[in-house]
């Protein structure tokens, strides 16, 4: 059991703070934009200019694919366009008219990065490929990807073609959840179909079958954007994404990626918090039950803290551990407009400055109206104290 060093310190107001020490160990990176993301509690472990917009490259292909998967039908055939036939930079090597199922095409774009298969593909979903980028932005803005902004599915260089380490780690996660999306991109070699023609095609992700526990995801490459990696990793109950951009050169960002990977796995591990969680909020309505006010009710105000569905949250396996908790009510002054069970603040906890988790504070009771009887003592009361 590790031994954790609780110091307790009330702020005025609505914050409370608990702290605990901490000794990381530290990691080197060379990549310009990076972060690891914890999949089962959206933690950030690690981040190096992960709110910075960049471009994104081929790792573009990540919303591309699991629009296709939401929208399509893999079944479907597909006959190349001229402009599939034509773009630049990585491709499968379609030509005008082939004939190519939505899968093989799906396969085409994510392992071999295939950057005709992506225009097939928003042609085949929407069109043509303004109408598919509005596609793409909608869906950005439904994972409230609020840095992040598409042009084209390939993620050729454009100046209004960007996003954020942060997130792409969030919309990764969110494909992942895709069994179909997860196949493909844990698929090391796959056989497709041109016209009746069989070839096989190797995922362009260095890590796959080559660092333990990795499962995809995507790579990326263009001259604004550098080398870039999107990967997957789960070792026992600990699932990541990593995330790496802007890399000069292949080995960094496979030396980066791969360093990341193993330093988390090495670092972190699941510690249960929930009696940390309640411990910090008990202390803090020890202050609260002192400074509310009522109005128009007599009813004392009981706060509880939501339930999450898990406390372990992955933190430093070193024995002291850094964290920190605020809590920010929205009001002091309680009165029968407040309705039970209502959000009325918000519970925070950081590890080093991060946010491990945030629980909404409820009302758990219902405060009722004062009654007439209650305002006639009232008078009555003071009447007679003023006699």
């Amino acid at each position: 059991m590790k031994k954790l060093i609780i110091l307790f310190s009330m702020f005025v107001f609505t914050f409370y703070t608990v702290s605990f020490s901490v000794s990381e160990k530290e990691i080197s990176t060379n990549s310009k934009n990076i972060i690891v993301l914890d999949r089962k509690t959206l933690s950030v472990l690690y981040e190096k200019n992960a709110y910075e917009k960049v471009p994104m490259a081929s790792t573009t292909k990540i919303m591309t694919c699991i629009l296709v998967l939401e929208n399509g039908n893999l079944n479907d055939i597909v006959t190349v366009s001229k402009n599939s036939a034509k773009v630049s930079g990585s491709t499968l090597g379609l030509k005008e008219n082939m004939k190519i199922s939505v899968n093989d095409l799906l396969y085409g774009l994510m392992l071999r990065s295939g950057n005709d298969c992506a225009i097939a593909l928003a042609e085949y979903i929407s069109g043509n490929v303004e109408n598919f980028s509005n596609v793409m932005n909608k869906k950005s803005s439904e994972l409230n990807l609020q840095n992040t902004h598409f042009v084209t599915p390939h993620g050729l260089d454009d100046p209004n073609h960007y996003t954020t380490a942060y997130d792409l780690a969030i919309l990764t996660n969110y494909a992942l959840q895709n069994e179909t999306f997860k196949k493909i991109v844990s698929t090391k070699t796959y056989s497709i179909n041109f016209n009746g023609n069989s070839r096989v095609i190797s995922n362009t992700n260095e890590l796959l079958g080559n660092l333990d526990g990795v499962y995809g995801v995507k790579t990326g490459f263009t001259f604004n954007a550098g080398r870039c990696l999107v990967s997957a990793c789960k070792r026992d109950n600990l699932d990541i994404i990593v995330v790496v951009l802007g890399a000069d050169t292949k080995k960094i960002r496979t030396h980066d990626s791969s360093n990341l990977i193993n330093y988390i796995f090495n670092e972190y591990d699941y510690i249960n918090l929930y009696s940390i969680i309640n411990e910090s909020f008990n202390k803090y309505l020890d202050y609260f039950n002192k400074n509310y006010k009522l109005e128009k009710t007599q009813n004392l105000p009981i706060l509880k803290l939501a339930k999450l569905k898990d406390y372990d949250f992955p933190l430093s396996k070193e024995n002291k551990l850094q964290l920190s908790s605020k809590i920010y009510l929205y009001t002091y002054k309680f009165n029968p407009n407040i309705t039970q069970f209502s959000k009325i603040g918000d519970f925070y906890l950081f590890s080093e400055n991060k946010i491990i988790c945030k629980i909404d504070i409820i009302l758990s009771n219902k405060l009722e109206k004062n009654s007439c009887i209650y305002y006639f003592k009232n008078i009555f009361y003071n009447i007679s104290h003023y006699f």
